[in-house]
């Protein structure tokens, strides 16, 4: 009896939604299939600007720079506690959403999720976002051509959330 309860909210939403379209006063429908015009139109405009960041991530994985950046960056971020394996999580998650869930999922098969570095990938992981993939959609999709400042204090922010995740799995967790 639950499961049909539960069930039930969505579809009368859907079904009022639906009701309020066809018979409200405004013509709501001629509002909606503008908003859909120009988010189409907002799509075909930002198709160059995704495009580019595709093919740059995918270069950058192919080349084995990910890896190369890793190895080499590896004895500077141990010094300074954030652990090692979490790399090319942190080289890939500034700029592709999937090619960091393909790390970070790498990452978990490989140590754990219960491990040090698992722990402190999982909080990054969750808890930051592909700023160059959001600056460069957001200020194209505006018509904005130079991003100022957003970029350097994006990158800050980052790093500071890096440094503190890591800070905070290890106080609460080892």
């Amino acid at each position: 009896m639950i499961d049909i309860i539960s069930a039930l909210p969505m579809p009368l939403i859907l079904a009022a939604v639906g009701v309020i379209f066809l018979f409200g006063k405004s013509n709501r429908f001629d509002s909606f299939l503008l908003g859909a015009k120009q988010g189409l139109q907002t799509a075909v405009q930002l198709l160059p600007t995704l495009c580019a960041l595709i093919v740059g991530v995918s270069m950058l994985n192919a080349s084995g720079a990910v890896e190369f950046l890793s190895k080499l960056l590896s004895p500077l971020v141990n010094a300074i506690g954030v652990p090692a394996d979490i790399l090319p999580l942190l080289l890939t998650r500034p700029f592709s959403g999937s090619a960091s869930t393909a790390s970070f999922v790498e990452l978990l098969e490989r140590v754990g999720p219960d491990s040090f570095a698992g722990l402190c990938a999982s909080v990054i992981f969750a808890t930051s976002d592909t700023m160059v993939y959001i600056i460069s959609v957001y200020f194209s999709s505006v018509g904005i051509k130079h991003s100022r400042s957003a970029l350097p204090i994006a990158t800050a922010v980052m790093l500071f959330c890096i440094f503190f995740s890591c800070f905070l799995c290890r106080v609460w967790f080892f």
